[in-house]
């Protein structure tokens, strides 16, 4: 087993192209090509992640947070991330990141929160929008069907729990050509008189490659004539932050004390009490501050996040109850949500959990 095959079952659960436009996730370090010894799965990767990953004989880590995030211009040492990818490179460690892909994944960052905390009927809180792309294309009639088949197989055609692919016939399809042309099938300067059927179908953005090399190799004219809009929808299944209820409303009190205890954190920021029980939760693992406001929109009576600042708080203006419970300790689960999803797709493979705490903040 190489790099690239861990590559391709995580970008099964989260793909690249839902990650956030600032982000960098992905392969940082290493080549996707080499054989794998071991995998290591952690939050972040340190110098002591590094170091364990050497003792375990893993030269994979798969990490949550990228190591590099900001352009390096130097690598010298200088700082722990110089550090990182050095000793990484030096002993040839691939290092992969997922972040925001996976926040933005269904059964992802949020979704275990939700878990961990028993919440029920969870929904995404910011839904992600231009998702799914529309093809338009030309295909001689007794080809359409086999093209609509293989379109079909690499996943095109079906999005959420509906097909959409539609054909008409649209006539004659004319090339104009000369004595000199050469009498091939779609290439231009050619005489063309076929039937053409015309076909529309949608697809999620992250096969678009799978898509077009499909239509390539399938369609029979050497110039394929198409067109790649993108829809303005939605996608309810990819986004930000996840709401859900707990199956009993909890006074507030009460539900502060669940989450010390179902997310392990020894402190919480929060609002004003608002003294009403909390029954429906909104939860964005990492910084939220961004999302307060689709919070509150969605009538969460709480909503759980992290990295809020001081005037963060007034914004909770007593209608919902803010809870900030350190940015470590919203993905603190990350990492086994990854161990177990590894695990169930690389049966043959031990995949290695982390034994690194790498929560930069103490408390006293």
């Amino acid at each position: 087993m190489i790099v690239q095959d861990v590559i391709n079952h995580l970008e099964e659960l989260a793909p690249l192209d839902y990650a956030e436009d600032f982000d960098n996730v992905g392969l940082l370090v290493g080549d996707k090509n080499i054989k794998i010894t071991g995998i290591l799965v952690t939050l972040d990767t340190l110098e002591a992640v590094v170091d364990e990953a050497i003792s375990t004989n893993c030269n994979l880590i798969v990490s949550f947070h990228p190591i590099i995030f900001k352009g390096l211009k130097k690598i010298t040492g200088k700082n722990y991330v110089e550090r990182v990818v050095t000793k990484a490179i030096k002993h040839d460690i691939a290092i992969y990141s997922i972040h925001t892909a996976l926040d933005n994944a269904f059964q992802g960052v949020n979704s275990m929160i939700c878990n961990q905390l028993e919440l029920t009927n969870n929904r995404i809180l910011i839904p992600q929008s231009q998702t799914i792309k529309k093809l338009t294309t030309y295909v001689p009639t007794n080809e359409a069907e086999a093209l609509r088949n293989s379109l079909f197989k690499v996943g095109a055609g079906s999005i959420g729990n509906y097909n959409d692919c539609s054909f008409n016939v649209e006539g004659l399809g004319t090339f104009n050509g000369n004595e000199n042309s050469n009498p091939t099938k779609g290439k231009k300067g050619t005489i063309h008189t076929e039937e053409e059927t015309k076909i529309t179908i949608t697809y999620a953005k992250h096969i678009e490659t799978q898509v077009l090399q499909t239509l390539f190799k399938t369609h029979s004219y050497e110039e394929v004539a198409y067109e790649i809009t993108t829809l303005e929808n939605k996608n309810q299944n990819i986004g930000m932050g996840m709401v859900g209820e707990l199956e009993k409303p909890m006074d507030e009190s009460r539900f502060l004390s669940h989450i010390k205890s179902k997310m392990n954190t020894e402190c919480i920021r929060h609002s004003s009490f608002l003294n009403k029980k909390i029954k429906k939760v909104a939860v964005l693992g990492g910084s939220g501050s961004f999302a307060i406001q689709a919070a509150k929109s969605s009538g969460a009576d709480a909503y759980i996040t992290a990295d809020l600042k001081y005037h963060d708080f007034f914004t909770a203006e007593n209608s919902i109850l803010l809870a900030d419970i350190g940015h470590y300790e919203s993905e603190q689960f990350t990492k086994n949500l990854l161990v177990a999803y590894l695990t169930k797709k690389i049966t043959n493979f031990a995949i290695i959990l982390s034994k690194i705490n790498t929560n930069p903040v103490k408390y006293f």
